[in-house]
């Protein structure tokens, strides 16, 4: 096929994968970080709008906010701002599937460059094999942008050391922005500077290995030429970032040291457990990766080693060197770093169009280098067939792409359970859209209080008889609410895996792959709530007779028993609030309160064996709780005081200022040094 046809090919493709990217961007819901980002994007607009007044931009003590430059999201608020737009967060949706196919086409237009047209089709096509990138590319604002601006920055970066000369101005102009823009998003672009000066370093040796000769003016003038392009990036990336325009050179330096140990730890599900992110084994994110991007894409990879002497030669090895190089160093940094990792592998998405880039053409080479007919059909089969599960996924799953997992793990169901599936509540607007329209046949009068997991107030923002508020799942029976939409996030491993999520009273399920993603409730009585006030109030046996009654309706919840037991207790009844403690664990082995409760009753009536067993148990399923280290520790305390130091240690390694687990430090040391007991203490008395 001659270069023209050719051409005509790969605009066609691209037209229809970007008319695709915008349908699914036009159904897809709020996105997990959405609010959040919205709020802070208002926020720097008021800043500006301001001239500097309005300071609620920098004051984000809680979401860490100010120190992401996010100006793709300032840049769609300004555009919203300025022309009105009421349906913000379809707008914003568009913007990023738009972003989305700019990252797609700037990479096949790269594997142009290295290879030719041929390359760049197949780039278009594995793209469109990829659910976890154009489900990100529906409502993520921050990672897929800066893709965009990593793989743009990587392809200009090496365009203008190895292009002509005449597009060297242009190529740093474009080089210049594109860095900045990375930049001005989150403070790790930085790396692309050096990356900048990296490839600068390895050029000019290159070059002296190969002719033996160096050319003083030439490193001289390029030299000034990188660090121009440097001053001006960083420049640039201020514009939209009000943060880092108040001390740019400490306050980006400061942005990055947050960015790359993060603050915000969350407990997700990996390998069928429930772990702290900032915990979780160094093999966390390469096996998202190889679980969730398309086996395809690694048999491009697989097509692409094991043709590397065929595909790399003298003239472009300085090229393939460097794009793997900027795949595998972020990996590697971060994975050394112990970085707080979450979420799958969606804050590396920046990586992947590198990825596809190298798949492609190692996909190219293979056509290109196989001569037998029978082979080729061979090859043409498998991938055809491996190309169909995600395919087929995304067919049956609309909108919810991003839910992809490959064969490796047993797709979307084997993974049920065992790792996160709706991290981004992406399916809670699909939940309120059906109980939207459930209430109107219901013709329900009053006011109607819905709970949930994750904001939808802008699904129901045109219905005033409608109060939506944010509440956990598992504290469901302390709240107030008549009906609840629950997304598939942050449900214990254990409830998954034994199937008791959805609850029975669950009136609606949304699936993925006939796999539970997201549940509509309905709340069959309000015993569970009442006997929570009661007990708020002390009456003690009106909760037990409120709590023993919702347990006859939904004996589902966990903390329903837990404060039950509690209300027993109260009323002197410790017997009986052992049994329902441990009736609770039939339902969730691994639910910690009430591990904790039983371990401290245990303690209670002199039981230490059984205490320390509960302690222990604690600790295993959560190793953040740290109430049960300084348990376990004084249970130790007299007959292993080393083992119960050790506890301590632990403890407050995980968090230094516990004061519980300082004074218990301090207790260790009592009687055998006192003048260490007198530090702890001092220790302790710095913390409330």
């Amino acid at each position: 096929m001659n270069n023209t046809r050719l051409k005509y090919l790969f605009c066609s493709i691209a037209i229809l994968l970007l008319l695709f990217m915008l349908k699914g961007g036009r159904d897809a819901g709020i996105s997990g970080d959405e609010y959040l980002h919205y709020d802070q994007s208002v926020s720097v607009y008021n800043y500006f709008a301001s001239l500097g007044k309005d300071t609620t931009a920098l004051y984000t003590p809680n979401t860490h906010l100010k120190y992401y430059g996010q100006s793709f999201d300032n840049i769609t608020t300004i555009i919203i701002k300025w022309f009105g737009i009421d349906d913000i967060f379809l707008f914003r949706h568009l913007s990023c599937s738009v972003a989305g196919w700019l990252t797609i086409l700037l990479t096949a237009i790269f594997a142009i460059w290295l290879s030719g047209w041929g390359a760049g089709i197949l780039v278009l096509l594995l793209f469109a094999l990829s659910p976890t990138f154009l489900g990100h590319a529906q409502n993520n604002l921050k990672d897929i942008p800066f893709a965009l601006s990593y793989i743009t920055a990587i392809f200009f970066t090496l365009r203008y050391f190895f292009s002509e000369h005449r597009s060297r101005i242009l190529d740093a102009i474009l080089l210049t922005t594109t860095i900045a823009f990375s930049i001005s998003i989150r403070s790790g672009g930085l790396i692309l500077i050096c990356y900048l000066f990296l490839v600068y370093l390895l050029y000019y040796f290159y070059n002296y290995q190969k002719f033996n000769v160096i050319n003083i003016k030439s490193i001289r003038n390029r030299i000034f030429s990188i660090l121009l392009i440097s001053a001006s990036a960083i420049l640039l990336s201020l514009l939209l970032w009000p943060y880092a325009q108040r001390d740019p050179i400490h306050n980006i330096w400061k942005s990055y040291q947050v960015m790359s140990q993060f603050p915000t730890t969350v407990r997700q599900i990996f390998e069928g457990n429930t772990e702290w992110s900032d915990l979780m084994p160094w093999y966390y994110l390469p096996k998202y990766m190889a679980i969730t991007i398309p086996l395809i894409v690694f048999g491009g990879i697989a097509s692409f080693i094991v043709l590397a002497k065929r595909i790399i030669n003298k003239e472009n090895l300085l090229k393939y060197a460097f794009i793997i190089f900027t795949i595998a160093f972020p990996i590697v940094f971060v994975i050394f770093e112990k970085s707080n990792l979450y979420g799958s592998w969606r804050h590396f998405l920046f990586v992947y169009p590198s990825i596809i880039l190298l798949s492609a053409i190692g996909f190219y080479y293979l056509i290109i280098y196989l001569k037998s007919k029978i082979v080729t059909a061979v090859v043409l089969l498998f991938s055809i067939g491996l190309a169909m599960h995600p395919l087929k996924f995304m067919l049956l799953n609309h909108p919810y792409y991003y839910l992809y997992y490959n064969q490796l793990v047993g797709g979307l169901k084997g993974a049920y359970g065992n790792y996160e599936t709706d991290y981004y509540y992406h399916t809670i607007q699909e939940g309120s859209e059906w109980l939207n329209k459930y209430l109107l046949t219901k013709k329900q009068q009053g006011i109607v209080r819905i709970a949930t997991n994750f904001s939808v107030n802008w699904y129901f923002r045109n219905q005033p008889n409608i109060k939506s508020f944010y509440c956990q799942y598992d504290n469901r029976s302390q709240c107030d609410w008549d009906y609840m939409i629950v997304a598939n996030s942050y449900i214990s491993a254990t409830q998954l895996q034994n199937k008791i999520w959805p609850p029975k009273n669950a009136i609606h399920v949304i699936y993925a792959d006939q796999v539970p993603v997201c549940a509509v409730l309905k709340r069959e009585s309000k015993f569970d709530h009442q006997g929570y006030r009661a007990l708020l109030s002390g009456d003690s046996s009106s909760a037990s007779r409120f709590f023993a009654n919702a347990l006859k309706i939904n004996a589902q919840d966990e903390l329903i028993f837990y404060n039950f037991a509690t209300a027993l207790i109260r009323e002197g009844k410790t017997d009986s609030a052992k049994i329902v403690l441990q009736s609770s664990l039939k339902i969730n082995p691994g639910y910690e309160p009430v591990l904790m409760y039983l371990g401290n009753i245990a303690v209670s009536q002199n039981n230490v064996a059984e205490a320390i067993a509960y302690y222990k148990t604690v600790i295993g399923c959560d190793r953040k709780y740290f109430e049960a280290y300084v348990g376990l520790a004084k249970l130790l305390m007299d007959t292993d005081v080393v083992r119960a130091r050790g506890l301590l240690k632990s403890c407050l390694t995980l968090n230094p200022g516990y004061k519980p687990a300082i004074v218990s430090m301090a207790d260790s040391y009592r009687k055998s040094d006192p003048e260490i007991a007198k530090k702890y203490d001092e220790l302790a008395n710095t913390y409330k």
